[in-house]
């Protein structure tokens, strides 16, 4: 149900370097594929200094449906991922959690979502207090579909 491509549109974080950044942010792809019926695959697209890059990374599934673990290099690097609510025809809400910070992102089937899914994006990153001021949405325009074999983290 998740496989596929996602945009996405709006992220609720205390992030400062997003806080500092804001102005600065690209329009983001995500492709999900769907491994071995469990884990997922994700490659993120986005622009750095004007260039496609693609970032890989694998959510491990974890105890329970509809959650994923993203390991990092060093063990208090992990993530928590979240389902928080989902229709695979137009959107996924997720929450990131690394230790004691949370994070809730909104990915759309297209660019631009409806106002009743904003809506309850909004809800769910105040039931967990993310306010406005750190709720952020990401340009309509200017996508990238693929990087160069120079351009990939793993």
């Amino acid at each position: 149900q998740l496989s596929g491509k996602w945009f996405l549109v709006g992220m609720a974080s205390r992030c400062s370097y997003l806080a500092e950044h804001s102005h600065q942010l690209e329009a983001t792809t995500v492709t999900m594929t769907v491994l071995d019926g469990q884990s997922l695959a994700i490659s993120t697209f986005r622009k750095l200094d004007r260039m496609c890059w693609e970032i890989r990374q694998h959510y491990l599934p974890a105890q329970a449906p509809g959650r994923f673990l993203l390991k990092g290099h060093r063990k208090s690097s992990k993530v928590d991922v979240v389902v928080g609510e989902a229709d695979p025809s137009s959107f996924i809400i997720l929450y990131y959690q690394k230790g004691r910070s949370i994070s809730v992102k909104l990915y759309g089937r297209n660019s631009l979502v409806s106002d009743a899914v904003v809506d309850k994006f909004e809800q769910r990153a105040r039931a967990v207090g993310l306010s406005e001021d750190v709720t952020y949405y990401f340009p309509t325009y200017g996508f990238c579909d693929s990087a160069d074999e120079f351009h990939v983290l793993d």
